[in-house]
């Protein structure tokens, strides 16, 4: 009998790999898209700058409603005004009970709450602080401005905090309010000056409203982020034993949280002291009017002493919350020697008001101010010609070139390439974000000033984010480095805004540069510190192994650390991009123009009062822009993730 033969089944072809391009590609053909159409409608459809714009009457007939009905309208008769006088009244007692206990007595007590907060070194700092306000010949403005940052710090922490509980207890709750606190802290802070102006009129209340805006962000969030923590066990616990929830709230999430919840009131303390100055120009009393009038006449040391004085305060403050947040309850001996050297310290200053003058001693102050002007007035004869060359180079090498672009471009090109460029970096919800603000900019009549603005603030994030990446590698490559910076970083932090605007003019003179270098010193502390965190972060072990594998510092810091740090990294980008369009707009003072002179003139003049409100807006959409877009791209993934997955 045959066999049938057997038949060999043909072998299966593996289908046909699909050659991807290269990941360039899609990136190239957008930008020579972009570049091949701003060639084609170059100076179509730019929306020139108008100031008799129609939005801006608009604006102006609103205001005129809300003064011509600021008496007879309800909202403002049992609302609006009796909030400004409720606050005006904690203002005047906070202020007045700072006077009244006279210069020793208030020193005595800041010692004596220093001492209460951290012991003698505390109190030291605290006594050498507010001695040191007062030997600089600013004792009575920096009563002012304490009793400004006072006011504006118990209202924050008293709507801040609970209003953090219940974030922290509610997930719900913490969906609707987190945007908001993005908007408060993203927003530049002249944004908000003219609307609080319209409301509650020039002042220390409208002046206390705006700091508590700024101040109040931090309060919420750290004390969500407090309750967040508490550990669950412990929550159980005393739910398992019968307590309610108001019970497990008062006596162990609470408890458990008090420390971080300190950090939180810390942290909204200098948020209110970096904000006093500001609001020098709605008529707020203290310190930042001294830096406004030196501002006017360009005097860098009349500039400089206030603003040391400011630190002097912040200092104190900082020492004295951060040592109470780390504070440790020892035994009935320990909380006896600190009370009984708060109550002596305390005494001791009250016994000797009415013994000393009223006003700090004249012949105790140190004059300052000549020196200091000697030595810009030394700068400026022998360092003119190479500042003005790094002016010219920025100015005529960058500044300029981008600017004529952003205004010459049609809008709906630049918007739809912020879109395309916002959908790739951060994901379709940010890219739609980012387009609608810049539709708004246009709706508002303002696109032609908002690019100039995003000029400014693009070229000044690209130098303050080399500047602090470069300082925080070297940073966390050398703990010698980053003990010498840290001083240096921390007076920069601590430093009012103003003061970084006159040394700026006395070297670059006023203009566009002069707010990029402000912006420079004001938000490159931030980025240092975030990049040498976030490279400190990355796991020794991770490090010993690439070690090991023959790795040098150069591929390890490039091919390890940076990859690693991504998130650390954009953090930084996100926060000196917002704070450098917070300081530009401040830089309005001293030529910059744009967006910032429209707030600016808007505050000081009436019949700009429309356009300087709609400035504000765009500033405010401006700065959602950037930071849903450096913010998102924190939440993508790497390309190198996407990859592997």
């Amino acid at each position: 009998m045959v066999s049938a033969p057997v038949q060999v089944a043909p072998p299966v072809q593996a289908p046909a790999r699909v050659r991807r391009l290269p990941r360039w590609v899609a990136p190239v053909a957008g930008v020579v898209a972009v570049v091949a159409l701003y060639v084609a409608f170059r100076g179509k459809a730019v929306l020139p700058h108008d100031d008799d714009a129609a939005v801006f009457h608009w604006l102006n007939d609103a205001r005129d409603w809300v003064d011509a009905n600021r008496n007879s309208s309800p909202i403002f008769l049992y609302v609006v005004n009796y909030l400004r006088l409720g606050v005006s009244e904690i203002y005047t007692l906070i202020q007045g009970a700072l006077v009244a206990l006279g210069w020793p007595g208030l020193i005595g007590l800041a010692a004596g709450l220093g001492w209460l907060a951290g012991g003698w070194r505390i109190a030291l700092v605290s006594l050498a602080g507010f001695a040191g306000v007062g030997v600089l010949g600013f004792w009575e403005a920096s009563v002012d401005t304490l009793a400004l940052t006072l006011s504006a710090v118990v209202l924050s922490l008293l709507f801040g905090i609970p209003l953090g509980i219940w974030t922290g207890r509610s997930p719900r709750v913490r969906r609707i309010v987190t945007p908001v606190l993005d908007v408060m802290q993203i927003m530049p802070t002249f944004s908000y000056l003219s609307p609080i102006v319209l409301l509650f009129l020039i002042g220390p209340a409208s002046a206390t409203f705006a700091t508590m805006i700024y101040a109040m962000p931090p309060a919420i969030r750290i004390t969500s982020l407090a309750i967040q923590r508490v550990a669950g066990v412990a929550v159980e616990a005393s739910e398992s034993l019968g307590a309610t929830g108001w019970q497990t709230l008062r006596k162990v999430r609470l408890p458990l949280a008090l420390n971080t919840i300190m950090l939180g009131v810390n942290q909204t303390i200098a948020a209110a002291l970096s904000m006093v100055p500001l609001v020098a120009l709605i008529a707020a009393p203290g310190l930042g009017v001294d830096l406004l009038r030196a501002l006017a006449r360009v005097n860098v040391g009349a500039a400089l002493i206030p603003g040391v004085a400011i630190v002097l305060l912040a200092i104190v403050l900082d020492r004295m919350t951060r040592a109470a947040a780390q504070r440790r309850d020892g035994g009935g001996r320990a909380r006896v020697v600190r009370w009984g050297g708060f109550a002596v310290l305390t005494a001791a200053g009250l016994v000797l008001t009415p013994v000393l003058a009223q006003e700090f001693p004249e012949q105790w102050h140190v004059q300052l101010v000549r020196p200091i002007n000697d030595v810009v007035e030394w700068i400026e004869t022998h360092w003119y010609t190479f500042t003005g060359f790094v002016n010219d180079v920025v100015a005529y090498g960058l500044l300029n070139p981008l600017q004529d672009v952003l205004t010459s471009a049609p809008w709906w090109l630049i918007t739809a390439a912020v879109l395309v460029f916002a959908w790739r970096v951060s994901g379709p919800v940010a890219g739609v974000i980012a387009a609608g603000c810049l539709v708004g900019v246009a709706a508002l009549q303002l696109w032609q000033h908002g690019m100039e603005t995003l000029t400014i603030v693009l070229v000044a994030s690209v130098i303050t984010i080399a500047a602090g990446l470069a300082l925080g590698v070297l940073a966390a490559r050398s703990r010698w480095f980053a003990a010498g910076l840290r001083p240096i970083l921390d007076a920069a932090q601590t430093m009012p805004s103003f003061s970084y605007l006159l040394p700026a003019v006395a070297l670059f003179g006023n203009g566009r540069f002069t707010a990029i270098m402000a912006s420079f010193i004001y938000a490159v502390p931030v980025v240092a510190r975030l990049v040498e965190d976030g490279l400190r972060a990355v796991p020794p072990t991770v490090m010993e192994a690439a070690k090991s594998a023959g790795s040098t510092d150069r591929q390890l810091l490039w091919k390890v650390q940076l990859p690693m740090a991504r998130g650390s990294l954009l953090l930084a980008a996100n926060q000196g991009i917002v704070m450098t369009l917070a300081m530009v707009v401040i830089g309005a003072l001293v030529g910059a123009g744009a967006l910032g002179y429209d707030v600016v003139a808007g505050i000081a003049q009436q019949e700009d009062y429309g356009k300087g409100l709609a400035a504000g807006v765009a500033l405010v959409l401006l700065g959602v822009m950037l930071d849903r877009i450096t913010q998102g791209a924190n939440g993508r993934r790497s390309p190198h993730k996407k990859r592997n997955a």
